[in-house]
């Protein structure tokens, strides 16, 4: 499903469009490779690994704003899409990792860490997943802290406890 591009390859025009959504105004983004970025409202500068970006429509994120949507409308669990992950080898296998976390439920950045046979890497993997480019494809609200604690999310803490809130009542908010 996801594979790594060389960061020398963020030469390429990346297309971006916007979406409306409960928890803001998402900037996704993507290539001729995949879906490359879910952008915050308030994401910070650099976070995600961009190179040239332009608003213009492409088929990868036509399919990206109908799934987004489906999962808004509470219609959609999973996410079926390209990904052009730009990161280190570690970053990519913690981003993968996220997939394991079921629908509806959470992890600690421990069990993450321990999922993908680093158990005592727990504060590189809570960095890696602090630059995770496409939040709620590769479901980084789904992690929380040591004892259940909201901690930091690209989108901010409120968005985070909507989206565990969407997914434990079973969504459907449009």
């Amino acid at each position: 499903m996801a594979k790594a591009t060389p960061v020398d390859d963020l030469r390429e025009p990346l297309s971006l469009v916007s979406l409306e959504t409960p928890v803001g105004v998402l900037r996704v983004v993507g290539s001729d490779r995949g879906l490359r970025a879910v952008l915050w409202p308030d994401d910070k500068p650099g976070r995600v690994a961009l190179g040239a970006v332009v608003h213009r429509p492409h088929v990868v994120l036509e399919s990206a704003v109908t799934q987004l949507d489906d999962y808004f409308a509470g219609e959609r669990r999973s996410f079926e899409l390209p990904l052009d992950l730009v990161g280190t080898e570690f970053q990519v296998a913690v981003w993968r990792s996220l997939l394991e976390i079921p629908y509806g439920q959470t992890h600690s950045y421990a069990e993450q860490a321990r999922l993908i046979g680093r158990p005592t890497a727990t504060r590189a993997v809570g960095a890696a997943i602090g630059r995770n480019p496409v939040s709620i494809l590769l479901p980084c609200h789904r992690v929380l802290g040591s004892g259940g604690s909201l901690t930091g999310f690209a989108g901010g803490v409120e968005a985070k406890r909507w989206l565990l809130d969407h997914e434990r009542i079973g969504g459907g908010y449009r």
